[in-house]
């Protein structure tokens, strides 16, 4: 892993992509951004899935959170998933199912999406 640990957050709510994108890269993070699902499997594919961490909401149009996870899982089981969503139940059983590793509901806080960055990725974080 590089010393700037490289982030994918997909999120097809523009505000919520803004915010985390700014965020995470205050914290030290390298932070690239996809609005939806298509973007996004584009952005893995150039990169050859060099992502330390994927963020991703579960309902998208198109293609969904829960798709990319499970694409995501498939080629590279490795790579720490956080799957968001605002949708309960449903979209959170279907995550699991698609072995994101952690499913964090809308709203949260930053600090604690942070938080699960650092353990996803083993690190202190940033200090």
């Amino acid at each position: 892993m590089s010393l700037h640990p490289k982030l994918l957050i997909i999120d097809d709510n523009e505000a919520i992509l803004a915010s985390l994108k700014s965020f995470l890269a205050r914290k030290g993070y390298e932070v690239i951004a996809a609005s939806n699902g298509l973007d996004a499997l584009k952005l893995l594919e150039a990169a050859h899935n060099e992502f330390d961490l994927v963020i991703t909401d579960l309902v998208m149009p198109n293609i969904s959170g829960v798709a990319i996870t499970s694409i995501l899982k498939k080629q590279n089981p490795q790579i720490p998933i956080i799957a968001i969503t605002g949708y309960g139940e449903q979209p959170e059983a279907l995550a699991r199912e698609a072995h994101a590793d952690v499913v964090i509901e809308k709203p949260f806080k930053l600090e604690e999406l942070e938080e699960t960055i650092c353990d996803l990725l083993g690190s202190s974080g940033s200090q």
